[in-house]
């Protein structure tokens, strides 16, 4: 939650309590003016803050009303009455907050805040897609955009994933973007799993698992997460070789190897909460590096394992001085157009009622 502190000092000597040892006190006394200020026009605006689980440290423990994943963000998005809401996470976050509660202002404190799995994926794609496979129900992961949720019959979190393929109740599936949590989902619900490619073929000659001589009952697709790729087997190998008691917890975006070497996966809130709830003391996260911090600051006596600093640009670009900025002046409104946001709406909203 926020800090409610009467001066700059006090937000200092709270952040300095809760962020002892993760950020340095030099940083901490910068970041405490701009948290004070960001509090007191949040306030006077009747504003709430919404803050992913990838923020850094001193912005998420400072002045985020509410911190989450993107399914939680999305439940309390859809249900606040505050007025702006500040999304500090990424654009299709920022999207689909608006999309959920369409009569309030959005803002993104950030110039873009993209993200490489919903830049993987177009509408057109989709459109494609459907054309090549009529008929087998779309699951759209929530990192897309607006106008790709507009096309797809439902949307997921890599929380949700396995559920609401297996609500679906069909033979068949198409899950985008993600190539590796269409894998992992695959591998969870026993199905066999395609990545087609979209070349051109004639309108009378559909593709189907006869004419490309494959038995599939998941149609993916080649996007990635910038981050999560990243990980490999061999860096779980070599951290537990030098610390075999170490809890290794990979996030669902990262690919199937992965996931299979490690101890435990979920979304990034079921990460958390595993974590909070485990009797072990040392673990390693393969996420965003900003998130361990978090926990660190959070679990005095749990150890975060510092495999590298796998920083997402993206939502790198919120800060405390844009948050600001986006309060004083409105600045980066997120926009949805009534017919994508209506047709999106639907889309989230049967995600939401699966939980």
């Amino acid at each position: 939650m926020a800090l409610e502190t009467a001066s700059v000092e006090a937000t200092f000597s709270a952040l300095k309590d809760r962020l002892d040892g993760v950020v340095p006190d030099f940083e901490l006394s910068h970041k405490a003016a701009l948290a004070f200020e960001i509090n007191q026009i949040k306030q006077e605006r009747g504003a709430v803050i919404l803050g992913h689980n990838y923020m850094e440290p001193a912005l998420y423990h400072s002045v985020c009303d509410f911190h989450g994943d993107s399914l939680e963000l999305s439940r309390i998005a859809a249900t606040t009455e505050s007025n702006p809401i500040v999304f500090c996470g990424v654009r299709f976050m920022g999207e689909t907050a608006k999309i959920l509660n369409p009569d309030r202002t959005v803002l993104l404190p950030a110039d873009r805040a993209g993200c490489s799995l919903a830049e993987s994926i177009t509408a057109e794609d989709v459109r494609r897609l459907r054309d090549r496979y009529p008929g087998i129900p779309v699951v759209a992961y929530i990192n897309t955009y607006a106008d790709v949720k507009a096309e797809v019959d439902i949307c997921c979190t890599s929380g949700n994933a396995k559920q609401v393929v297996e609500s679906l109740e069909c033979e068949q599936v198409i899950f985008l973007p993600d190539e590796y949590l269409a894998a992992n989902v695959a591998n969870e619900t026993g199905k066999q799993i395609i990545y087609p490619s979209l070349r051109p073929i004639s309108s009378s000659k559909r593709e189907s698992a006869s004419d490309i001589g494959l038995q599939y009952d998941l149609i993916g697709w080649k996007g990635r997460c910038e981050v999560h790729e990243k990980f490999t087997v061999q860096d779980i190998l070599d951290v537990r070789e030098q610390f075999p008691d170490v809890m290794v917890l990979a996030h669902p975006e990262c690919s199937p190897e992965v996931v299979k070497a490690s101890d435990f996966s979920g979304s990034t809130g079921a990460m958390i909460k595993h974590v909070k709830e485990s009797e072990t003391t040392r673990y390693l996260l393969l996420t965003e590096c900003s998130m361990g911090d978090n926990i660190a600051a959070e679990s005095g006596d749990k150890e975060m394992l510092r495999l590298c600093s796998v920083r997402c640009p993206h939502m790198n670009e919120i800060t405390l001085e844009n948050v600001l900025i986006a309060l004083k002046e409105n600045r980066q409104e997120i926009h949805v157009p009534e017919e994508i946001s209506r047709r999106a709406r639907s889309a989230i909203q049967k995600m939401l009622e699966i939980g």
